[in-house]
This record gives C-alpha cells, sequence and structure tokens, in this order.
C-alpha cells in the first residue's frame, strides 16, 4: 500500500530571465504551491496526498509544471481556478482534467 493516494509535485524552479525556456517560478508557481497545499490541508486530505516543491520537472514551455503520482498525469494549470477544478476532480475525485494536461510528445 502506498505511503500517500496522491503524490503531487509542483515546479518551481527559477532561471535567469535571459533564458529561452522560461521558468515556472517567474509564471507563478510558488503561489500555486501554496494553494494546491492550503486546499489539501483545508479538506483534511493532509495524510493521504502530499503537495511537494519540485525543482525543473523538464516541461519549462508549457510551466508553471505540475504532475501526479502515481496517476502520471501532468499538468498546466496557469490559475488557481485551473488548481480548483484539478483539485476537485482529480484530487477528490479522480477524474484527471483533460484540458490541463500536458501531452508529451513520444521521442524517437
Amino acid at each position: 500500500m502506498p505511503r500517500f493516494q496522491k503524490h503531487i509535485f509542483i515546479c518551481i524552479n527559477e532561471r535567469k530571465t535571459d533564458d529561452a525556456r522560461g521558468c515556472c517560478s517567474a509564471r507563478g508557481s510558488a503561489k500555486l504551491l501554496d494553494y494546491m497545499k492550503d486546499r489539501v490541508h483545508e479538506s483534511g486530505m493532509k495524510g493521504k496526498v502530499r503537495v511537494n516543491k519540485a525543482g525543473c520537472l523538464d516541461a519549462c514551455a508549457q510551466g508553471p509544471t505540475m504532475v501526479v503520482y502515481p496517476d502520471d498525469v501532468w499538468y498546466s494549470p496557469k490559475t488557481t481556478q485551473d488548481l480548483e477544478e484539478i483539485f476537485t476532480e482529480h484530487i477528490q475525485n479522480d477524474r484527471p482534467v483533460d484540458r490541463l494536461r500536458i501531452s508529451f510528445k513520444p521521442k524517437n
């Protein structure tokens, strides 16, 4: 049995402003991280759901980036409203939010 039902990682990586890839931190990911942590605590899911900050998740162009394990679902939430939808639909009800998902093209 896994320790957590869901484990959420939100990238808060910072890069120099002249880096062409950009960074999740500059796109407000720290605020999103705090919001998701608060929602987990408020909902009584602490101990079942873990929210962690992450370094680079290597999806900079889509950032801010977050991933939910063990589901292996990658998201690009831009607002707290996006996170609320992810929290309600995916975290609480196990229904990933397709419109916010990042899809990766297979490497050849």
